[in-house]
This record gives C-alpha cells, structure tokens and sequence, in this order.
C-alpha cells in the first residue's frame, strides 16, 4: 500500500485548506490523518474506516477539520477550516490494514506517506 499526501501550504490565521491521501496498491480499513508538529510530537487529527466511513477527530479540531473519503477515486480528504498557528505540522497520512480497537494510535498503523508541509501564519 502506497499513500501520497498533497494540498498543503503557506496560509494565514482562519484560512482554509483541503489535503489528499491518495492510497493504492492494496486493501485497507482505515485511513488517517496524523500531524508531526514542530516540537517534533506525533498527533493524531482525524481518522475514517473505508467500508463504513465512521469518524473520529482529535479535540483540538473537533468542529474545524473534517475528513471524508472517495472510494472510486481511493482518496481521503481533509478539510481543514478556521486554521490557527497551532495547526502548522508536517501532515502524515497513514492506513491500517485491519481494524483497531484505537484508530487514534499512530503505532497501530500499517503504511505512511511522506507527508505535506502546513504552515499557519499569525
């Protein structure tokens, strides 16, 4: 399984962003969205299963960011509204080949893309 991030960038405070995770090469039943901050702290943002599209977010993006999928393009967006300087990381997306009873645990995913750079200017 291969995922590549894209969609980031320079924005300002209250700006919006959408990220892609394109996914191939294999089958999976979740993706998410991790974000690698500049203290170097992996955090979890927001993750969706394949089959059912159930959701889970972090607090600190619950009513700001929303993920979804496109299952015939094998894509996962995240949509990220009302950015503030404390969102700018390296976002990561990852998937799990089977299900997990934590889909907020970095350590129980299988495959990771390289990421995409976001940057929140004050």
């Amino acid at each position: 399984v291969q995922l590549q991030a894209s969609g980031g960038g320079l924005v300002q405070t209250g700006d919006s962003l959408r990220l892609s995770c394109v996914i191939s090469g294999g089958t999976f039943d979740a993706v998410a969205w991790f974000r690698l901050t500049p203290a170097k702290e992996r955090e979890f943002v927001a993750s969706i299963t394949w089959k059912g599209g159930i959701t889970h977010y972090a607090d600190s993006v619950k009513g700001r960011f929303s993920i979804s999928r496109d299952i015939h393009a094998d894509t996962v967006y995240l949509q990220m509204d009302s950015l503030k300087p404390e969102d700018t990381a390296l976002y990561l997306c990852a998937a799990v080949h089977a299900a997990i009873p934590d889909y907020r645990s970095g350590n129980a995913y299988d495959y990771w893309g390289p990421g995409t750079l976001v940057t929140v200017s004050s």
